[in-house]
């Protein structure tokens, strides 16, 4: 075994000096640790770095905690943030005694669904791609004390700030609540900050296309190509480093917290996904909007599993501040090729190779190894048992009758819920060994003491609501 000639190309052309090893925890967390690239040979690459897996919540307990991260080589990319010369290679984490990928692990999660898709015959590709919105503010506060809780936030984009001094002038240019879509400078304030995002990406390895201003003040979006599922994990993940660095270096934060904002646009991550055997799209067909049969079963498998798969592409109690009707959420279980209001859409395209379905519940609090393998087995199981998602909403659904939206179902409106639709529904996500029971436990424990910390304190509206009561 040897180190890969575009490794060692990479190392002597930047001169890097150490090894950044990046791994991703259940709730989508990257960590990492960093070596002297001295440390990199083929007993490392082989065996894998040690750490102490203990600390992650949801993984090893201290009397077991010993790890090791596997680097892809193939992931190798400059750090374009660090001072010192540093390569980032992302990881898989094994179990060192066993020597196999840990169960827990939600890249390995990733590549064994993609390998289940093989096995299955159905296919031998799954493209992934995700529209990520985020938000930047100047400046985050808040505060969970038992007797005092607050949250303030502030942006200059914010249009309650109409009103304020500053020390160069007001100049009023910003946009109005759910008035952000498209308008130029000075109202969008953001253009240079947003290219200089995906430029950084660029440079780190994805493919680029677009970015934009996004419907609420101080929301954005950036466009990424599509990649296979397992490299999507990890462009995603890359995605979010570089949005938090640049605004940092820009002397701003940026979060991917699905609902910020009271009033306004919550974010979500529209997915396209489509599947591919032998070089051809399954998608493309002679049926609804042009797919294919195995378009339409993926569609219905997603429709059939989508409040269990909330636990996982809706993971948090914010996600489901987003998930009301009124705000653009897709709240609805149906699918169009018009209607954005409808769970899954089918976007227009030229050709069948672009012939694709987006989902559009999930939202980036997500961790992406493990939304994109949940969706995909999901689909797969639909396809495998023939689930047709019957016919299709052309109507804009939020202007139903009350008596008709009430016949089509919904996503979960809490996490609570999320949780016990995971609960009653995973067997779909157990085949071919891709989510185990012992993972899906653990992370319904992680999720549980989430919606119970929520569940159990006080919110400040209460206080409005019944303080005097």
């Amino acid at each position: 075994m040897s180190l890969p000639k575009t490794f060692e190309d990479l190392v002597k052309k930047s001169g890097a000096k150490f090894v950044d090893l990046r791994f991703t925890d259940p709730r989508g967390v990257l960590h990492h640790l960093t070596h002297a690239m001295e440390t990199v040979d083929e007993g490392t690459i082989k065996n894998g770095f040690m750490f102490d897996g203990s600390s992650i919540d949801g993984w090893k307990h201290i009397n077991e905690s010993d790890m090791a991260l596997i680097p892809d080589l193939e992931t190798a990319v400059l750090d374009p943030f660090y001072a010192e010369p540093t390569i980032v290679l992302f990881c898989n984490v094994h179990d060192p005694l066993t020597g196999k990928a840990y169960t827990r692990c939600p890249r390995s999660i990733a590549q064994k669904a993609e390998a289940y898709l093989v096995q299955s015959k159905v296919g031998d590709t799954a493209y992934f791609g995700p529209e990520a919105e985020f938000f930047v503010f100047d400046e985050i506060k808040f505060s969970n004390d038992p007797h005092h809780t607050f949250y303030r936030l502030d942006s200059s984009e914010g249009p309650y700030n109409s009103g304020r001094d500053y020390p160069q002038g007001n100049l009023g240019h910003r946009p109005r609540v759910k008035g952000g879509y498209f308008p130029v400078n000075p109202v969008d304030s953001e253009q240079d900050m947003r290219s200089e995002m995906l430029g950084t990406m660029e440079a780190m390895g994805l493919g680029i296309e677009k970015h934009h201003h996004e419907v609420a003040s101080s929301q954005h979006e950036l466009g990424i190509k599509f990649q296979p599922l397992g490299a999507c994990g990890d462009a995603m993940q890359v995605y979010k480093y570089v949005v938090r660095n640049v605004a940092a270096a820009y002397g701003k934060t940026a979060t991917f917290m699905p609902k910020p904002l009271f009033g306004d646009n919550g974010s979500g991550m529209h997915v396209h996904q489509s599947l591919w055997k032998g070089g051809k799209p399954l998608f493309a067909g002679d049926a609804y909007a042009g797919l294919s049969e195995t378009a339409l079963f993926y569609i219905g498998g997603i429709i059939k599993h989508a409040r269990a798969l909330n636990a996982l592409t809706n993971p948090t109690t914010n996600s489901y501040k987003r998930l009301v009707p009124g705000y653009e959420a897709p709240v609805l279980l149906a699918y169009s090729a018009r209607n954005r209001s409808a769970s899954c859409r089918i976007p227009y395209s030229v050709g069948p190779k672009a012939k694709r379905v987006e989902v559009r519940f999930p939202d980036p609090s997500a961790n992406p190894y493990l939304a994109y393998a949940a969706m995909l087995m999901a689909g797969l199981d639909g396809i495998v048992n023939k689930m047709h998602p019957g016919k299709a909403m052309e109507d804009n659904l939020y202007e139903l009758p009350p008596k008709e939206l009430a016949k089509v179902p919904t996503v979960c409106g809490s996490l609570d819920q999320a949780i016990q639709s995971l609960e009653k529904d995973h067997a779909f996500l157990l085949k071919g060994d891709v989510f185990t029971e012992e993972f899906l436990e653990s992370y319904l424990d992680l999720k549980r003491d989430e919606w119970d910390r929520f569940r159990t304190a006080p919110h400040p509206i209460e206080y409005d609501m019944y303080y005097s009561l």
